[in-house]
């Protein structure tokens, strides 16, 4: 894994559809889609999407632990239960997310996986960084056209369209 990070990028393609390009040859782009009736429901949508990352993540990280603690998993079955919320502004938020990993495992195996079962959760990235939030910094550019438009407005003294867009 490359520990700089990496990017991904998303085109709207109709509607409230995004095409994900995760920016890797080996990895197919995913359809996202907002439930109906804002979206059409053709794909995950982002909640979807952390919900399953979460669970992917822990289930990846116990997995590998069982494995090097040398334990045959015969199959794996996580459930994700995801507990939508209203906040003080009446916004809909992830208020809560339940994770419960079923691994099939001889039960003579079972001792040694106590050891795994008490440290996984700290290998995934993904649960913890959302546990302990995660700074998002967003920015949202103008089209080429409107940023020299609004430059030739701040050098001739007039007021930019963003900042009369902005007064409303």
């Amino acid at each position: 894994m490359d520990e700089r990070g990496f990017e991904l990028t998303m085109e709207l393609q109709q509607g409230m559809q995004f095409l994900v390009d995760f920016g890797r040859q080996d990895v197919p782009p995913l359809l996202m889609d907002e439930p109906e009736p804002v979206g059409e429901d053709e794909g995950p949508n982002a909640t979807r999407l952390l919900a399953a990352a979460v669970g992917n993540c822990l289930s990846a990280s116990a997995l590998f632990c069982f494995r090097k603690a040398r334990v045959t998993v015969d199959g794996m079955r996580t459930e994700v239960r995801t507990k939508l919320v209203r906040n003080e502004s009446g916004r809909v938020r992830v208020g809560a997310i339940e994770v419960e990993i079923q691994p099939e495992v001889s039960s003579d195996d079972w001792p040694r996986l106590r050891r795994c079962i008490d440290v996984f959760q700290d290998f995934c990235i993904v649960s913890q960084s959302v546990k302990q939030g995660i700074d998002i910094s967003v920015e949202v550019k103008a089209p080429a056209e409107l940023a020299e438009l609004e430059a030739t407005h701040q050098e001739s003294g007039l007021t930019p369209a963003s900042e009369i867009r902005g007064r409303a």
